[in-house]
C-alpha cells in the first residue's frame, strides 16, 4: 500500500516562511508529477504548485509564483514546498498529491491518484 507522506506546516506571521514537505513511498516516484494542493475555509481546493520529477520542470499558480518554491531532494522520494513572505489569504489546508504526468492539465485535482493528508498553514497579521 503506498502513501504520501506531509510534514511540515504550522502558524506563523504575515512575511514569515514554513516549509512543507511530502514523501512518496510504494508508488512511482520518478517519473511523476507531485503537486501541491490547498483548501481554505469555505473554498474550493486549489493548486498551488507542481514538479515533475524526471526533470525538475515546476508549476505555480499566479497567487504564490515569486514566494513558494517547489523542489525535489535528489536521491530521496521528497518533495518540498518552501513557502516565504506568506500572507494571511495563504491560510488553509495543504496538502500533495501524485499523478504520472504534469502537464497543462497540472492544476486539476481530480487528474490525481494519490493523496496524502493535509497539514494546517494558518499565516496571522
Amino acid at each position: 500500500q503506498g502513501r504520501l507522506l506531509v510534514s511540515g506546516g504550522g502558524s506563523v506571521q504575515a512575511g514569515g516562511s514554513l516549509r512543507l514537505s511530502c514523501i512518496v513511498s510504494g508508488y512511482t516516484f520518478n517519473p511523476g508529477c507531485v503537486g501541491w494542493f490547498r483548501q481554505g475555509p469555505g473554498t474550493e481546493r486549489e493548486a498551488v504548485a507542481a514538479i515533475f520529477t524526471t526533470d525538475g520542470y515546476t508549476y505555480y499558480t499566479s497567487a504564490v509564483k515569486g514566494r513558494f518554491t517547489i523542489s525535489r531532494v535528489n536521491d530521496t522520494n521528497m518533495v518540498v514546498l518552501q513557502m516565504d513572505n506568506l500572507k494571511p489569504e495563504d491560510t488553509a489546508m495543504y496538502s500533495c498529491a501524485l499523478r504520472a504526468l504534469c502537464g497543462v492539465s497540472w492544476p486539476d485535482p481530480s487528474r490525481y491518484s494519490y493523496w496524502g493528508e493535509g497539514t494546517q498553514v494558518t499565516v496571522t497579521v
